[in-house]
């Protein structure tokens, strides 16, 4: 469903297993970095009513996804901790060229956030499916469901502002990249990583 080239290695939940603490503060971060992915496209994008409706929406729920991870450190006994580069996101932001119009410059990053979103949903399932942590398998589960529905968001509005088969062919292109950088990632205690 979600279009992944290539799915993250199961082993990656025992990495997490034994990094429960790390995990959680980079999705905290996550969190934070979808909401202010949605502020972005605001500011950005002020013209486009359905999409800063649509972002306002997306950054409250961020936030509160932020807050719920938040309680789980909180309640475990540990502290929020430092912010971490995300070498995945860093990464995937190389694949389109810097430059062009601003509906291109709009439609790659419809099209990062919805690649983010699907990757941080296989993620989610994957942690429901094989963490021992019930509390958290449960929790992941829920989350699940709001970042399938926010990949399938981006996508649909990076196909409204772009031309159709040209986001279509950007968009199998990204994946295609997205799947080489994740040959060497999967084996740190980070949500994307």
């Amino acid at each position: 469903m979600l279009g992944l080239k290539l799915p993250t290695d199961p082993r990656w939940v025992n990495i997490v297993e034994k990094n429960i603490e790390e995990i959680l503060t980079d999705h905290a971060y996550c969190e934070q970095k979808a909401a202010s992915t949605a502020i972005s496209l605001i500011i950005g994008f002020p013209e486009k009513s359905e999409l800063v409706k649509e972002m306002t929406a997306l950054a409250r729920e961020e936030m509160g996804h932020f807050n719920m991870v938040h309680d789980k450190i909180i309640n475990r006994g540990w502290v929020l901790g430092r912010e971490r580069k995300d070498e995945y996101v860093i990464e995937l932001m190389k694949f389109f060229p810097k430059g062009g119009s601003r509906e291109t410059h709009l439609v790659h990053k419809l099209l990062y956030a919805a690649l983010i979103e699907a990757r941080s949903c296989e993620r989610f399932r994957l942690l429901s499916e094989e963490i021992q942590d019930e509390e958290l398998s449960e929790f992941y589960r829920n989350l699940m469901v709001s970042e399938a529905n926010h990949y399938t968001m981006f996508l649909k509005f990076a196909r409204k502002y772009g031309h159709k088969e040209e986001v279509d062919q950007k968009w199998q292109d990204l994946l295609d990249y997205e799947a080489s950088l994740m040959k060497d990632l999967g084996k740190k205690e980070t949500m994307h990583g």
